[in-house]
């Protein structure tokens, strides 16, 4: 009873609606995570997070017996940037940063670095992964690839790198003690990436040709090597493997089935393959993950079942539907993300409508739960509503998928300004959880839609090869049918309807005013691709080139025809472009030419170049600069008479 009163006691705390709320800024939206990434400690004794001051993001250690906390580690998301961290034991964190780098005479990159901090030094991290200069060893780019935390050798890991050969990754031992290093499988040709069975055995290799991928299985000393998967880039055949079970023969992987991802595994003793899971209207979407306390495969996780994850551990299982008992599973979802080795102590992350993210420590031992950390304290759903999943006709009778975002309070009838807000990618797509993007607008008085065009990943192969090659044809005319859509059902208004977006998202809102004005009154652009021409020619000198010649294809004439920035002279809507200047996915010459095509024809643009800025937004003063910049550009266009 203690359990469930104290249970009950905490959701009406969370649900509770303010009575007066005072109107909120930018900031609130646009910050960082006020709280994220929260771990405990294999034996639970430390709770690890990290926290945002001021738009630093401190790495924090919570001793939960002392009750004393330390910084470990700071970034600005400027200069050095958080990407992951995870206890390597009991008493050393591991951390991957990144940096952005410049090569001499030629363009900046990132690289990241692996740091280790033990916790009974109270010294600073340390840099983990150093070439040893005696052997006239390489720098990696990437040097934070841990593929195994070795169970029976407590104090060390074993991490890939390309010391040797440039973009031809070696396996290493690293003693997290010494931070010294000794080999334990070589290069292998074209080989990209190794994957470690559960006790630490390097048994799997992925080799990259061109645009042609291999798995095969490989143990070191032997000369029997045997493939396991081989397939071209976007085939049917494609696979990826998620990892193994306890049992060293048994792997999990992603493959088709039925035109759609499904979840397999095999015995690779005998390559037999037994269907695990799939899902008739979806790709299947998540991973595999593990138990803490047996070491073996627990369930997976999966966007598009009611729970959004499955429990084949019996005691995880068990903790997992005593929380569904007592905290309504109608409001809720629940995220059991990280326990102590015995599975006696938790961490949970609530989300749900109107729900922006709650941490919460839980103990099985005392029956205590409690709240530590909201992720957006400021935002609750007095502000915030949550999406609503709909779905459209294309104009060739295609059914689209997306979430529409409603302002609090939103009464059916009424007509809203709109943002259609297409995602990046364009082989990704977007979820039902909180967003800041949609969030902040739909605050501000938006309806927002984020259609799940075609192009889009999780609903199926065939309609995600659409994207390739696709730029500007079909998956363009879905983001025209999603905002007649959204006229015919009486929430937009058909003269106030502007586009946005990132990344792939930024080229689709450029395009849509190049091909649809009669729709949008405005674009705005994040770091959007503007010359699929730069893309293809620029691609051949990376070692993905096949790929992305694959994907956009080598006809200039083709690509020339699909490129928003040979628009400018008929583009006559007003146009907003927000490049980082060290964005390294696309990089900033596409606004920059964007910019200058337009002014050139005395087009309406605005041009913010941020400096030093990436691909993601990483850095919080840009976030806050580039959402007010977008709420500004569209009040300006959509509210003003």
């Amino acid at each position: 009873m203690k359990y469930l009163m104290l249970s009950i006691f905490v959701v009406l705390c969370l649900t509770a609606r303010a009575e007066e709320k005072p109107s909120l800024s930018v900031e609130s939206f646009a910050s960082l995570r006020s709280t994220s990434q929260v771990k405990l400690s294999p034996s639970g004794t430390h709770l690890s997070f990290i926290r945002n001051i001021k738009g630093e993001l401190v790495l924090m250690v919570y001793n939960r017996k002392t009750q004393e906390a330390v910084p470990i580690i700071r970034a600005d998301n400027h200069t050095i940037f958080f990407d992951w961290y995870t206890w390597a034991n009991d008493e050393v964190l591991l951390l991957g940063a990144r940096y952005i780098q410049r090569q001499i005479g030629g363009p900046k990159y990132s690289s990241t670095r692996l740091y280790a901090y033990n916790i009974n030094d109270k010294g600073k991290a340390k840099l983990a992964i150093k070439p040893n200069y005696g052997r006239d060893e390489r720098q990696p780019q990437f040097a934070d690839q841990v593929i195994s935390f070795l169970p029976d050798k407590k104090d060390k890991i074993l991490i890939q790198g390309d010391f040797e050969i440039a973009n031809t990754p070696g396996v290493y031992e690293l003693d997290l003690n010494t931070l010294r290093k000794k080999r334990v499988q070589r290069e292998r040709s074209k080989v990209t990436d190794w994957i470690a069975d559960r006790q630490g055995n390097v048994r799997i290799a992925r080799k990259m040709d061109e645009d042609e991928f291999e798995y095969f299985l490989y143990d070191e000393g032997s000369l029997d090597r045997r493939s396991l998967f081989k397939f071209k880039a976007f085939s049917q055949e494609s696979v990826t493997i998620l990892g193994f079970d306890k049992d060293p023969n048994i792997i999990y992987f992603k493959a088709l089935q039925n035109g759609y991802d499904a979840l397999f595994k095999m015995d690779l003793t005998t390559k037999k393959q037994e269907l695990v899971f799939s899902d008739d209207n979806y790709d299947f979407d998540g991973g595999i993950f593990y138990s803490p306390l047996t070491g073996e495969v627990a369930g997976f996780t999966h966007s598009n079942i009611e729970e959004g994850i499955r429990y084949w551990d019996d005691d995880l299982n068990k903790l997992y539907t005593s929380l569904r008992a007592v905290l309504p599973a109608d409001k809720f979802d629940i995220d059991i993300i990280d326990t102590s080795e015995n599975q006696r102590q938790y961490v949970l992350y609530l989300t749900g409508d109107g729900s922006t993210g709650t941490y919460m420590l839980g103990n099985r031992d005392t029956n205590e739960l409690t709240v530590f950390a909201s992720a957006y304290p400021d935002i609750d759903d007095s502000v915030y509503s949550g999406k609503e999943k709909i779905s459209y006709k294309a104009r060739d009778g295609l059914t689209i998928e997306g979430y529409l975002t409603l302002p609090v309070g939103y009464k059916e009838g009424d007509t809203l300004p709109t943002i259609i807000f297409p995602h990046g990618g364009p082989m990704a797509r977007d979820y039902s959880g909180f967003d800041y993007w949609t969030a902040l607008l739909a605050y501000n008085g938006y309806a927002v839609l984020q259609p799940n065009f075609r192009g889009s990943s999780g609903y199926g192969h065939e309609f995600e090869m659409a994207a390739v090659q696709g730029f500007g044809k079909k998956m363009q005319d879905d983001l025209q049918d999603a905002a007649l859509w959204l006229v015919s059902q009486g929430i937009a208004n058909k003269d106030k309807i502007c586009i946005g977006g990132a990344s792939y998202g930024g080229y689709a809102a450029l395009m849509a005013v190049v091909k649809h004005p009669e729709t949008f009154t405005c674009a705005a652009s994040f770091a959007g691709v503007t010359d699929l021409e730069r893309i293809v020619s620029k691609a051949r000198y990376f070692t993905n080139k096949e790929i992305v010649r694959k994907q956009f294809g080598t006809d200039d004439d083709e690509l020339a025809k699909y490129s928003p920035v040979n628009f400018a002279k008929q583009i006559n809507r007003p146009v907003l472009l927000v490049h980082g200047s060290d964005d390294n996915v696309v990089p900033v010459y596409h606004s920059r030419e964007m910019e200058d095509e337009l002014s050139d024809e005395g087009k309406n643009v605005t041009y913010i170049e941020l400096e030093e800025g990436d691909h993601y937004l990483s850095h919080q003063p840009y976030r806050i600069t580039t959402l007010k910049a977008f709420l500004d550009f569209f009040d300006e266009h959509l509210k003003s008479d």
